[in-house]
């Protein structure tokens, strides 16, 4: 692939407005924000965020993630565990929505990272352009990462029967944020300039 980018041409992006200046600019003239051609930090912090959510991803899906309790007798359900009694109760869409939201779009976006950070690693420049269609992907659905602990904290405020029911969220509920912040962390982190950069 032949190109230049804009550090080859001695250039500097501003990633807010994506205007161009000369590299030694410092301060983006349109919006005021910080002019770096790129973030050296970027794929530290992009592994260090990758790896907390994998380590949590595990918890998350192990653990209960909601306390039921009634009549002072408790249950506790996983992730799975609620997918498969939808699945049994025909109520098919909102296990499907809970499967792709808690299961398969971490795991997608945990994937993508690691796909993002061997790309830069070993300079496939080649794979650059896939890469950035990838990252903006993980990026937009980035925020709807969360729904399965608003349907939680949902849950508990409309389920509340004084003595005679009680859901509380389980421990999976927090190492389910966990994962999910660090993931939007991670893409927020990398720096895509770096996808493009032949040294």
């Amino acid at each position: 692939m032949n190109y230049k980018s804009d550090k080859d041409l001695d250039l500097v992006l501003c990633t807010h407005c994506n205007s161009v200046f000369k590299a030694e600019e410092k301060v983006c003239t349109k919006c005021k924000s910080e002019l770096k051609q790129r973030d050296k930090y970027s794929l530290v912090k992009t592994l260090s965020f990758t790896i907390v959510a994998i380590i949590f991803l595990f918890p998350a899906n192990i653990l209960p993630m909601m306390e039921v309790t009634t009549l002072g007798v408790v249950e506790s359900s996983t992730i799975l565990d609620g997918i498969v009694y939808f699945f049994e109760t025909q109520s098919y869409l909102i296990a499907l929505v809970i499967f792709v939201a808690s299961i398969l779009v971490p795991i997608f976006k945990l994937v993508v990272l690691i796909y993002l950070l061997y790309t830069t690693k070993y300079n496939k420049t080649y794979l650059a352009k896939n890469a950035t269609k990838y990252y903006r992907i993980i990026k937009f659905i980035g925020k709807w990462s969360m729904i399965d602990i608003f349907v939680v904290a949902l849950m508990i405020v409309m389920v509340q029967f004084g003595n005679l029911s009680n859901i509380i969220a389980g421990p999976a509920a927090i190492a389910f944020t966990i994962v999910v912040v660090s993931t939007m962390l991670a893409t927020e982190s990398f720096d895509t300039r770096l996808l493009w950069d032949k040294d």
